[in-house]
């Protein structure tokens, strides 16, 4: 392993930093040298991700506010600014999860994941931009994926959705920011955690986890999952000097693997003089394409 990565003089913000994933990455994050904005929207457990950071060392601040409405991102990068001096990382990372089947969600439960995670990372998204663009000196805009926006997720028609939705956003943002030295990355982590426990194939594992017992070696290495601690150390160097080359990717991380995704591509083109008919298509279908459909859901349950 090479050197330490350090974050000395950095600050960042993590939205939905009070538990699980948030929590661990701000800690890392500190650990590393970074000041952080702590965002929850419980004021408790956002309050004691701070104490946990200060407690260690660090430095940090709690912003206690539901992420979505423009006023809450403004207010972060204003929290970043007025106690530390500057903005250098965001970690849009909070979210809600409302499961049902597409035919027993409610509008409710779809607009609340897309107003969460989908227009909560892009008003706080555009909110850093500004603050970084103003500074001159670059930034790092980390988003969290998932395994659902990468494959499906039955029952998560609107989590799918904004988590797909995310890595668009992160490579459409990597072009937009490339001029002022400030990449965006997606993060796709697997690990185990409040919204993993709801997989039933999870759900023991996670107990057994929050009880304190050791996640087995079998699901570390096959299903690359672990604990919230083991994805920190991607959002740790992706926020630092040394991804300073790396932009618009979606990064897989959980248990002992880490992955690299690839851009959607196109499989195979067939061309027909003057267009298509549906029956050429059919024919086109049966005899060229069909043995190149992919299959949804994630590689476990094919």
């Amino acid at each position: 392993m090479s050197g330490e990565i350090r974050l000395d003089g950095r600050v960042a913000i993590v939205t939905g930093a009070g538990q699980s994933l948030g929590k661990s990455y701000a800690l890392a994050l500190a650990a590393a040298g970074a000041s952080v904005v702590v965002n929850d929207v419980n004021g408790e457990t956002a309050a004691q991700t701070v104490a946990e950071i200060e407690q260690a060392g660090g430095t940090a601040v709690a912003v206690v506010a539901p992420v979505g409405p423009t006023e809450t991102a403004d207010e972060l990068v204003a929290a970043a600014k007025e106690h530390f001096g500057r903005l250098d990382v965001l970690v849009a990372n909070a979210g809600v999860l409302r499961d049902r089947v597409l035919w027993k969600m409610s509008d409710d439960d779809f607009d609340l994941v897309v107003e969460t995670h989908l227009r909560g990372t892009f008003t706080c998204g555009r909110a850093a931009a500004v603050a970084m663009r103003e500074q001159g000196e670059g930034g790092r805009i980390i988003l969290i994926g998932s395994p659902a926006g990468q494959f499906g997720s039955f029952g998560q028609t609107n989590y799918a959705s904004v988590k797909a939705g995310l890595v668009a956003m992160a490579r459409t943002m990597s072009l937009e920011l490339a001029r002022a030295n400030i990449t965006a990355n997606a993060v796709i982590p697997t690990a185990l955690s409040p919204m993993t426990a709801t997989i039933p194939a999870y759900t023991q594992v996670y107990e057994d986890f929050v009880a304190g017992k050791p996640i087995p070696a079998e699901y570390r290495r096959d299903h690359a999952l672990g604990s919230p601690d083991d994805v920190a150390p991607l959002i740790v160097w992706l926020a630092s000097d040394a991804s300073r080359g790396v932009t618009g990717q979606a990064l897989g991380i959980g248990g002992d693997r880490i992955t690299l995704y690839s851009h959607p591509t196109a499989l195979r083109t067939v061309d027909h003089e003057g267009g298509w008919s549906a029956a050429g298509i059919d024919e086109a279908w049966n005899e060229q394409l069909a043995e190149l459909a992919q299959p949804s859901g994630p590689p476990s349950t094919h």
